[in-house]
């Protein structure tokens, strides 16, 4: 039986460039408690991606706290809100801002 990390894995072969399937496969890495590959996924979604892919700074934020890497985890969401903004999707944004309210500025 192929696994949901072998389905995306086999996905992403017929569309590399696919950031939702990216995603995706960063979240099933977390899943597996692979954290090191699931925010180098996430990094280059939020940094590299055009548009940037919005999802990913808070997610990455998420889990940085639960490893208690709350610097970096503040660094994502003041990017992201900014770029939240940017792409006028204010639920993100405000999501991120809560976040970031509650880890402290």
């Amino acid at each position: 039986m192929t696994s949901r990390l072998e389905k995306i894995q086999a996905m992403l072969i017929d569309d590399p460039a696919d950031a939702f399937l990216r995603y995706t496969l960063a979240m099933e890495y977390r899943k597996l408690d692979d954290n090191e590959k699931s925010l180098e996924l996430l990094s280059e979604l939020a940094a590299k991606e055009v548009p940037k892919y919005v999802p990913a700074f808070l997610m990455a934020a998420q889990q940085l706290v639960q490893l208690d890497r709350i610097e970096e985890a503040r660094s994502f969401l003041r990017d992201g809100i900014d770029e939240a903004r940017v792409q006028n999707n204010h639920h993100a944004a405000a999501e991120m801002a809560e976040l970031l309210a509650e880890i402290g500025k």
